[in-house]
């Protein structure tokens, strides 16, 4: 039976176990995946003790161990170098370990399930930190017309749009915004803001003139954020569970080359929120 895990602090709410228990059901596999509880201190004791058997073929590895995890693999993707960081660890047959970020992927496969467009699409990416940084790539290269990363540090913003030089990728902070015109079709909301209830300091003007809105965030019920954009009167609005399935099928297929049905996983966790 091949093993899996995740790595996390806290980790007791990942739901990731679940996730891919239904995944290897319609994959017909059996597999053990579990949870893993580290700290920063042993938490490459740890990893390395997992791989220790030989069947322990890949884990996934959640905050705030991300960026401490890509030291330690052999190998990184492209988009995981990009990210600075790896959500997935995946054991080559040569013994040797690649590390890569399926956030990016699970975010675009979601949009598209949803029938959302980025190509030639106008997109604001709220936010610069870790779980932007995890998704640029994927949103380039399905060639948006527009992406602006808008964040409360400027700097902060400019520096993540220089990891991927384009005429039509720019970085610039929440002040800012009110200058900005056309309107954007697509508002991603990348920042933890909603986790404390709280909304990103954006002009109300730029989020009632877009088409759709989507928030990497998810609950029982939709965010401060999708809530405020309903108000405005925006029509399209998502959460992030469907990101929250998509990349674990990355990740699935990746390890097993499976492709799941994110689907029936997306409405069962609806269903239990």
């Amino acid at each position: 039976m091949n093993k899996y895990t995740v790595f996390g602090n806290p980790i007791a709410q990942s739901k990731s176990p679940s996730i891919h228990q239904m995944f290897a059901e319609q994959a017909g596999l059996t597999i053990e995946y579990d949870r893993t509880l580290a700290t920063k201190e042993n938490f490459i004791a740890s990893l390395t003790h997992f791989f220790l058997a030989g069947d322990a073929k890949g884990c996934n590895v959640t905050s705030p161990f991300k960026e401490q995890v890509a030291k330690w693999v052999d190998d990184l993707s492209a988009a995981a170098k990009i990210a600075g960081s790896v959500n997935t660890v995946i054991k080559k047959e040569d013994g040797t370990f690649l590390g890569d970020t399926t956030d990016g992927p699970g975010l675009v496969q979601d949009l598209g399930r949803l029938g959302v467009q980025i190509k030639n699409a106008r997109i604001l990416l709220l936010g610069a930190g870790g779980a932007a940084r995890g998704v640029l790539q994927s949103i380039l290269a399905l060639e948006p017309e527009f992406l602006m990363i808008a964040n409360r540090t400027e700097e902060k913003a400019q520096q993540l749009a220089s990891l991927l030089p384009s005429e039509n990728f720019i970085g610039i902070g929440f002040k800012q915004l009110d200058e900005v015109k056309p309107a954007f079709d697509l508002i991603i909301n990348s920042t933890s803001a909603s986790l404390t209830g709280e909304l990103p300091a954006i002009p109300d003007s730029i989020m009632s003139s877009s088409a759709c809105v989507y928030d990497m965030s998810y609950g029982d019920k939709p965010t401060v954020f999708l809530q405020h954009a309903k108000t405005l009167g925006v029509v399209d609005t998502f959460d992030g569970l469907g990101m929250l399935v998509g990349q674990a099928a990355e990740s699935f297929y990746l390890w097993t080359g499976y492709r799941p049905n994110v689907v029936p996983v997306i409405d069962s966790l609806r269903s239990s929120l």
